[in-house]
């Protein structure tokens, strides 16, 4: 029997796109592009570890700010990728507090 709740990298994968898209692969409404939908999947579910490892959600931010500014080397971050940031973190824990209260995993 699994004890953990799966965590839908599909919706981890709305949450970004809307919300994050550093780099602009996807189109204002359309959500995610199918020949890149996992474009920023190990950055979304780092969020994901980091949050379950009491992390707190700025650290989490700049998590994903860092990735932008400095590992894509977009350049330094602004009000506009910060909030941008900041807004994926809250998208991310309020999916993860609809969860049952267990362990995670992916799927």
């Amino acid at each position: 029997m699994n004890l953990y709740p799966k965590i839908k990298l599909s919706a981890l994968r709305d949450i970004g796109w809307k919300l994050w898209d550093p780099i602009g692969l996807g189109l204002p409404g359309e959500g995610w592009p199918e020949h890149c939908a996992d474009e920023y999947d190990r950055y979304l579910l780092h969020v994901v570890g980091m949050l379950n490892q009491a992390n707190s959600p700025e650290e989490a931010a700049e998590y994903l700010e860092w990735v932008g500014s400095e590992y894509m080397g977009l350049g330094p971050s602004n009000t506009l990728a910060r909030k941008a940031c900041v807004e994926t973190v809250q998208g991310i824990i309020a999916y993860l507090q609809d969860l049952p209260e267990i362990p995670l995993s992916v799927r």
